[in-house]
């Protein structure tokens, strides 16, 4: 495979893991930084855009859904756009993102503290790759 077609298959990976769809791009990343280590910022780059942007779909689907009251989603409501710096996290990761659109939150605020949470976890991958 080609950096290239690496470069495209960990985009794809990171933008379906961060969907409602199971996957991990965790391992994409560390296959293409082991095998293209010169691509560090473009990888995680990709990653991170793949990512945020499988994290925005989610948040439209929520966008989509008709308003209710649901007491779950009040503690999301309370800490607001911040709460998506966990965005990257298994399972309530998703949640967070389809609660976020569902409350009608700042699409431009979601997708910054998305962005930047996601961007730090693909960031300790690669460092913690690099030491291994």
């Amino acid at each position: 495979m080609t950096e290239t077609a690496s470069l495209y298959s960990l985009f794809a990976s990171s933008f379906l893991a961060a969907t409602l769809l199971p996957g991990g791009s965790e391992a994409v990343l560390f296959a293409v930084l082991r095998k293209y280590p010169d691509a560090l910022w473009t990888s995680l780059g990709l990653a991170t855009l793949g990512n945020t942007l499988g994290g925005m779909a989610s948040f439209g689907m929520g966008w989509l859904l008709p308003q209710r009251h649901l007491e779950h989603v009040d503690k999301v409501r309370r800490y607001g756009t911040p709460a998506l710096l966990f965005a990257w996290a298994p399972l309530v990761g998703d949640a967070l993102c389809l609660a976020a659109g569902w409350l009608r939150m700042n699409i431009w605020r979601a997708a910054l503290f998305m962005a930047i949470g996601k961007f730090a976890r693909y960031s300790l991958i690669a460092i913690t790759m690099h030491y291994l």
